[in-house]
């Protein structure tokens, strides 16, 4: 899971060595049976703490490409 998140932070816009450092914030939090969608939104909450603009590139990726809505649960949507 590290390395998933890692490149998709970078994919973001942020530096190498800040998502490597999101990805091991999430896998500390990470629990056996963590849902897909529980993974996003810590990574969605790590990158807009960083830098809100990592988190709308993000978003704008899930919207054109994977035809994603805007709401996240437990984020407001944008």
């Amino acid at each position: 899971m590290r390395e998933k998140v890692t490149v998709s932070a970078m994919k973001t816009g942020a530096p190498p060595e800040e998502a490597r450092e999101i990805a091991e914030a999430i896998e500390r939090e990470a629990y056996d049976g963590m849902p897909s969608h529980e993974v996003r939104r810590r990574v969605l909450e790590h990158l807009r703490d960083r830098n809100p603009e990592w988190e709308e590139n993000w978003l704008m990726y899930d919207r054109a490409v994977k035809r994603r809505g805007e709401a996240v649960a437990g984020l407001p949507a944008r």
